[in-house]
């Protein structure tokens, strides 16, 4: 990389080639703040829903509270640790496809030349809302989230353009 390219010029890369680096960086747990995404148990990238910090007490540290739903499974987690300690932050990655084909459970995407064919159908109402839209012929937008080498379609829309 050289000097004069930044983090910013290489955000686009594809989820597969992690290119720009590690899959987390670290942070204060204390500078976390809610709709920022951490990493919790050191697999699950997690959007924090609420945080809230203690006083520093008799024998300790502040400890930062921090409460969160998976990205991925919308399970939710809660984390406490001394709020001068760092958490891993994740790499997330959010891009926009057009749909071209589904085969069997994959999605067949396009984002300008670069064709994408490993994206599952999700098995909730996005997935049946991209089934039946697609069968009806319309032309589909799907928006992919991708971290720590996973990746889930999160919203559909019709190609207005």
């Amino acid at each position: 990389m050289s000097s004069s390219e930044s983090d910013s010029d290489r955000s686009d890369e594809e989820f597969e080639g992690t290119t720009s680096g590690s899959l987390f960086y670290p942070k204060a747990a204390g500078q976390i703040r809610k709709g920022e995404y951490i990493l919790i148990k050191e697999k699950f990238p997690c959007k924090v829903i609420d945080t809230a910090t203690s006083k520093t007490g008799k024998h300790g540290h502040a400890k930062a509270r921090i409460t969160c739903l998976d990205i991925f499974t919308g399970n939710k987690y809660e984390d406490i640790c001394p709020s001068h300690h760092n958490v891993n932050v994740p790499n997330v990655v959010r891009k926009e496809y057009a749909v071209m084909d589904i085969e069997g459970d994959y999605l067949t995407l396009l984002d300008g030349t670069v064709e994408k064919t490993d994206v599952k159908i999700p098995n909730d109402d996005i997935g049946e809302q991209i089934r039946k839209d697609f069968e009806n012929d319309k032309d589909l937008m799907v928006t992919v989230i991708g971290a720590m080498k996973q990746q889930k379609v999160i919203a559909v829309k019709e190609n207005k353009s």
